[in-house]
């Protein structure tokens, strides 16, 4: 297991890790609301270094060993989902310039940026706010807004589930969300999702910051208009029996976006089932190395 490197980028420090060679083509990759950096598979991310990129995965503020912002206080998430507010303490633009700001401390000037769920919403941003710092773009089972692909009720309701007190708890959790939320057609490795919520509660138990975290998803506006622009090369791939983000926001983020490519999986749903890897990794890499050559 690594030790985490942290750096400054600006407003927070983020804790981030790397695989591969820092030689190769450097990959980014974001990662969803209430989610460490773990939640990115050790393996899959030395899948993708295997095949020739320097790989870079890293927590968003307010989670895990980055900045945590206590001082912005709990928002109401009840007045955010009943419409009666639309205040957050920062919106997913302020993320995607975090995500420039670790570029800059690491001193990359262009890199292949992998978002999954908010991951995807915060990388969009980045394209939107900073394209020049971009060789490709990937979305991953993502949306443009947070009405377009709207949860399922069970779905819904996973993220109102109540904080994990202890270890053993948070072991738990994530994997009773994940029998929600995953995929219907592959196996769960349940072995490997309770391992990852214990060791996400063991590194940080804080759990204000997932709420703000999500009230950055539900107040940030729509960016269909700011995809449209885009002149970055840009790949959605998206699981056909998502119920957290369904099909619809990777549909209409591809819509979107001049050139893009979807690629949409039958069975798959709000994770990375191992035995999609091989496709998957394919697919991130063979975009990464097109638009690479085109750069």
């Amino acid at each position: 297991m690594q030790t985490p490197s942290t750096v400054d980028a600006g407003r927070v420090s983020l804790a981030y890790e790397t695989f591969g060679s820092p030689d190769d083509p450097p990959m980014v990759l974001v990662m969803g609301v209430a989610s460490q950096m773990l939640v990115w598979p050790d393996r899959f991310c030395q899948a993708l270094a295997d095949e020739g990129f320097h790989v870079i995965r890293f927590d968003n503020r307010d989670i895990g060993l980055s900045t945590h912002l206590d001082e912005l206080g709990v928002p109401d998430m009840v007045a955010l989902l009943t419409g009666q507010s639309k205040e957050a303490p920062y919106v997913l633009a302020d993320m995607a310039d975090d995500t420039a700001g670790l570029l800059d401390a690491l001193g990359l000037d262009r890199v292949h940026l992998v978002g999954l769920s908010m991951g995807g919403m915060i990388a969009q941003e980045v394209a939107i706010r900073h394209p020049e710092r971009l060789i490709s773009l990937t979305s991953v089972m993502s949306t443009p807004a947070a009405h377009i692909g709207k949860p399922t009720d069970a779905a819904a309701a996973t993220l109102m589930w109540p904080s994990p007190k202890t270890e053993a708890e948070a072991g738990d959790l994530a994997v009773n969300v994940y029998r929600v939320v995953g995929s219907t057609d592959y196996p769960q490795d349940v072995a490997w999702v309770r391992a990852v919520g214990e060791e996400s509660f063991r590194r940080s138990s804080s759990s204000a910051g997932k709420v703000r975290q999500f009230a950055a998803i539900l107040v940030s506006p729509d960016r269909r208009s700011g995809l449209r622009e885009l002149a970055v090369p840009t790949l959605v791939l998206h699981g056909e029996d998502d119920p957290l983000i369904q099909v619809e926001g990777g549909h209409e983020t591809a819509a979107a976006v001049p050139g893009a490519r979807l690629v949409t999986y039958p069975g798959m749903g709000h994770d990375l089932p191992e035995e999609l890897w091989p496709t998957l990794v394919g697919e991130i890499t063979e975009h990464a190395r097109t638009a690479g050559k085109e750069s």
